[in-house]
């Protein structure tokens, strides 16, 4: 309750921070237009999000004859957990990670790349899926895709207001060049880092819940931790090969661990919060 009480304050920041970038752009008009863009991508987003990246990813569904242990899986956990039995899908890729995505539990799928099946044990993959469907019963797919959609219109807004600054000033109302100034700083460099921070707020919190909700769900914490614990290091260690897919930026949040490598700068804005205390909160649980 406590977490889903700070995703809906997180959203409401973005959603208002989405009007207040419209109104300093073009006043009423300007938060008027913004506000209706941002529902007619999050409508996209709704629809489409899915199948858009179960395509990115070139993700083939699995069937239960050529992938039995999947299934298996899947159906006993969408049981625990009172959902429909997602889809699955595999990725080809040495990448070892996992994700989820759907609108809702009814229109869910579950995606795993075959560098995951290779370094888990079957016990680490219930883990994994577990966590997966914890994601869709908690709706988080949904919660990410319109955290992401709104973010990205942010960014676009001040990619927008930057242009106008070049090619016509700023603003266009009756406010002193101080203001404008200010208002120009903020939109086009603060807004989409805000927009961010928040965003990535958003995907920590939700992936703690669902490390939570998946342990209860298969009763073996342990093997997520475990499971954490080598997909960190693989990752890490991971080499690409010239066929490999690979991940995106926008879609690293959607993953069990965050697939892209980065330093210390990086990791300020990782999607994802540090392995070690996830690791360390699931090997303190007890049933």
């Amino acid at each position: 309750m406590k977490n889903m009480f700070k995703t809906t304050i997180l959203l409401a920041s973005l959603t208002g921070l989405l009007v207040l970038i419209g109104n300093m752009a073009a006043g009423t008009g300007g938060m008027i237009i913004a506000f209706i863009f941002a529902l007619i991508m999050n409508f996209g987003s709704y629809w489409y999000s899915d199948k858009i990246v179960l395509k990115m990813y070139g993700a083939k569904e699995a069937s239960p004859a050529d992938s039995p242990n999947l299934h298996r899986i899947v159906s006993d956990l969408a049981m625990k957990g009172g959902i429909p039995k997602p889809k699955v899908y595999i990725v080809e890729s040495g990448m070892p990670n996992a994700f989820a995505t759907g609108r809702d539990p009814q229109h869910a799928a579950v995606a795993v790349t075959t560098g995951i099946l290779n370094i888990l044990s079957y016990e680490e993959i219930e883990g994994v899926l577990a966590h997966e469907l914890a994601h869709v019963k908690n709706r988080d797919t949904l919660i990410s895709a319109v955290a992401a959609t709104i973010a990205g219109v942010i960014t676009m807004l001040a990619s927008w207001a930057r242009w106008a600054a070049i090619f016509g000033g700023f603003g266009g109302r009756d406010e002193d060049d101080g203001n404008n100034i200010i208002g120009f700083i903020f939109m086009a460099i603060l807004a989409p880092l805000a927009a961010t921070l928040i965003q990535l707020a958003i995907s920590r919190s939700r992936e703690y819940v669902a490390d939570a909700e998946g342990a209860k769900m298969c009763r073996k914490p342990w093997a997520l931790a475990d499971a954490l614990e080598k997909l960190e290091y693989g990752n890490s260690h991971y080499r690409p090969s010239i066929n490999d897919v690979q991940a995106r930026e926008n879609t690293a949040h959607m993953f069990i661990v965050n697939p892209l490598k980065g330093g210390t700068i990086q990791s300020l804005f990782s999607t994802h919060p540090a392995t070690d205390e996830r690791i360390r909160r699931l090997r303190a649980m007890q049933f």
